[in-house]
Parts: structure tokens; C-alpha cells; sequence
């Protein structure tokens, strides 16, 4: 059976509602604490291919909400410097599937990767699986 990877912060709500609609989908999980896990920036540079430099980072982080962080004046490289060392700052949840790497939890691109339908009524009604940016996300999600 291949596994899904799900690079997450255990205290988010929204990671915990996205793991959950892939659990019953009945994709198999591998959780890591992004948090925890020892990055390198050519290991996250996979993860953000063919993506803008300002969508590799949690709009909810707190030095981005202080403005002390502009994203849309870094190059990717100083851009991946900052995530290996605070990885607070990073798009979650990551996924590695099959050896696919991709940032953030955009329903379409998982449903293609993994070849599943992940929503129905009753899920899309109990809460959103989007990112952690909606400014009424709750503190564990920053």
C-alpha cells in the first residue's frame, strides 16, 4: 500500500480536518510534525515547484500578519532559507505521494493525485479544509 506523507502541525484544526477526510477515503497516513521535522531548503524547494515565492508561506504566521516578512520582495532562495529555519512560516500541510511533493491542501490537486474523491455534502457543510489563512483561524493554526 503507498502512503501518503502529511507534513502537518498537530495542534491545527484545519490539518485535522483534512487528514480526516483523507482517512476516510481510506488513504493511509504517515504524519510528521512540520514543526519538528529537520528541513533542508532543496528538500522544501521540492514542494513549491512551479509556484509563486509568496504561496510557499502561511499567510497566518505571525511575522507575516506583523509585516516583518514580505514575501513579494524575496528570491527563492532567501525564501527557502527563512522556511528551513522557521518552519512556522510554511504553507501547510505538505504532501508526498507516490514521489510527488506539493504545498497546501488545494482539493482538486489532491483528489488528481491520489485518485479519490475526498468531499460530500456532509463533509463540505462540517468545515473548511482549505489553508490556515482565513483570519478567524484559531491559534493553533498559526
Amino acid at each position: 500500500m503507498t502512503v501518503l506523507t502529511f507534513y502537518g502541525k498537530p495542534a491545527c484544526q484545519t490539518n485535522r480536518r483534512q487528514k480526516a477526510l483523507l482517512r476516510k477515503a481510506g488513504i493511509a497516513l504517515e504524519e510528521v510534525d512540520l514543526l519538528a521535522h529537520p528541513w533542508r531548503e532543496d528538500e522544501l524547494a521540492d514542494f513549491f515547484r512551479g509556484t509563486a515565492v509568496r504561496e510557499w508561506f502561511n499567510p497566518s504566521a505571525p511575522l507575516l500578519k506583523s509585516g516583518e516578512v514580505d514575501t513579494e520582495s524575496l528570491s527563492a532562495a532567501q525564501a527557502l532559507r527563512l522556511l528551513a529555519a522557521d518552519p512556522v512560516l510554511i504553507r501547510r500541510p505538505l504532501l508526498e505521494y507516490r514521489g510527488v511533493r506539493m504545498a497546501g491542501f488545494d482539493m482538486t490537486r489532491v483528489q488528481q493525485l491520489l485518485g479519490v474523491s475526498l468531499v460530500s455534502a456532509s463533509d463540505a457543510a462540517s468545515g473548511s479544509v482549505d489553508q490556515c489563512s482565513r483570519p478567524q483561524a484559531s491559534e493553533g493554526c498559526r
